[in-house]
């Protein structure tokens, strides 16, 4: 592994602390299913509570419906190796076939960066990001904005674009 491997491995692993943290609404080192729910619908993200549930009780070794940090980091890259199987599927062109699921995700993303996205411009600015976690019921403090904003702003030009939204949440 070279050097630019391992980077993007701590940078991987920085991005899925992050998204724990804001994840863990009472800070008590669990995930539960009401704050994965209240996550994704502040994001414009609908899901049944029915699959809510079963993604914890998949995500979570005890089974007591709480995700704790090293769980849920298993279960991204769970989730990360499947979707590199998926985009393999997908670029033989004999096996690809359409997915509505694909199309759903892609819906949500763009959902989700339209909160973040006030200004309607495509950018997500650092005030629109600071404003749209506060909204969201996430405030960030000057350090974990600006951990946030190294982690997705991939371009290093001061502001976030689809791309690099859709990175930060896949």
């Amino acid at each position: 592994m070279d050097h630019k491997e391992i980077a993007s491995e701590v940078r991987g692993e920085l991005n899925l602390r992050t998204a724990f943290d804001l994840l863990d609404r009472n800070r008590d080192g669990r995930v539960t299913a009401n704050e994965l729910q209240f996550m994704l619908k502040n994001l414009g993200i609908n899901v049944r509570d029915e699959i809510i549930h079963d993604l914890i009780r998949e995500a979570s070794h005890s089974g007591n419906g709480l995700i704790n940090e090293a769980e849920f980091l298993q279960w991204v890259g769970r989730i990360q190796a499947l979707r590199d199987e998926q985009q393999q599927h997908d670029e033989n062109p004999s096996n690809s076939k359409p997915l509505d699921e694909a199309d759903d995700v892609t819906e949500d993303l763009i959902a989700a960066f339209r909160v973040f996205d006030r200004d309607g411009n495509g950018f997500i600015t650092r005030d629109e990001l600071q404003t749209a976690m506060e909204m969201i019921g996430e405030p960030l403090n000057e350090q974990q904005l600006e951990q946030l904003l190294v982690i997705a702003d991939l371009d290093q030009d001061g502001r976030i674009n689809y791309e690099e939204f859709t990175r930060l949440l896949l």
